[in-house]
């Protein structure tokens, strides 16, 4: 239970979360499989299989979404109405009209829909309630948007609003004067993959893995006026990611010395889930701070 792609969130200073409240807010929610007509259903499942929805390990919560969705391709959808369609051009001998057409896809659908294959996935976040932090593991806007909707409906009338991660600086900001000084914060280290993007109309943009950023290409991009919107960055030697213009932590590794520290620590009785999630949110929350103060601090909301 490695996160991989994290999106920042913050709860309001001025709301204490209490782990009961937040326990019993989700329970009201648990995931469900999707009735006959449904193609998606959302919902709460325990991160731990014999605990409850919120797995509390030392002051750290650990929530997850469960999403059940229903597998019907447009294609197969497509497809047995086109033969419907022939049958009937066949037996009554005329064009099936394109309105006729589209009511029939739409019953196509419906009739499918009852028989189609289900899949489930699982969407983690972290919260650390005492520093006021919401850590989602999403990697797209779409599963980001399914889980903080989720959330807020379970959580309506609460008071709890968590929002994105804001700071004094900006990434995009950051991250190009940090490459072209060549200089990283304290505590973190430029790696070799790098995004940039025109400020012009065009937009355009051109990325590089595992290339150079010394040399003079780089250099002659920034001078032309490109900003860097992804840059690859490593924390003291045990956490690689690409933080983004949005402020936004893709494809995190954990390094193998965090991944052996766990190992060695699990005991006779003590939970895998429990020693990975301890050191993970342990090194995250050091990073997260050490990211505020090479981003100027925190932007606080008004």
């Amino acid at each position: 239970m490695w996160f991989r792609n994290l999106r920042l969130y913050r709860f309001p200073t001025t709301h204490k979360l209490e782990l009961a409240e937040f326990e019993a807010m989700l329970a009201k929610r648990p995931l469900a499989r999707c009735g006959s007509f449904e193609m998606v259903s959302r919902g709460w499942v325990l991160p731990h299989q014999d605990g409850t929805f919120v797995h509390a390990v030392n002051r750290q919560w650990l929530v997850a979404l469960g999403v059940e969705q229903k597998l019907l391709p447009a294609s197969v959808i497509r497809q047995t109405a086109q033969e419907r369609a022939a049958e009937i051009e066949s037996a009554q001998g005329r064009k099936v009209g394109r309105k006729e057409m589209r009511d029939l896809v739409e019953r196509v659908a419906e009739e499918l829909m009852p028989k189609a294959f289900s899949q489930r996935r699982t969407a983690w976040a972290w919260i650390d309630p005492l520093a006021g932090w919401l850590v989602l593991d999403a990697g797209s806007d779409a599963r980001a948007d399914e889980f903080m909707e989720t959330l807020m409906d379970c959580t309506s009338g609460s008071g709890l609003a968590p929002r994105p991660l804001q700071t004094q600086v900006s990434a995009m900001s950051a991250m190009t004067e940090w490459l072209a000084a060549n200089d990283a914060p304290a505590g973190f280290t430029l790696d070799s993959d790098l995004e940039l993007r025109s400020a012009s109309e065009s937009q355009s943009a051109i990325r590089y893995v595992r290339h150079d950023i010394d040399g003079p290409e780089i250099a002659a991009h920034i001078t032309a006026g490109k900003l860097v919107t992804k840059l690859g960055m490593t924390w003291n030697d045990r956490i690689s990611f690409v933080l983004t213009d949005k402020l936004h932590l893709k494809r995190l590794a954990f390094l193998d010395i965090l991944r052996e520290q766990s190992a060695q620590e699990i005991e006779s009785g003590t939970e895998q889930l429990d020693a990975d999630f301890t050191l993970m949110a342990g090194e995250l929350s050091a990073l997260f701070n050490d990211l505020l103060i090479a981003l100027g601090g925190e932007q606080k909301p008004i």
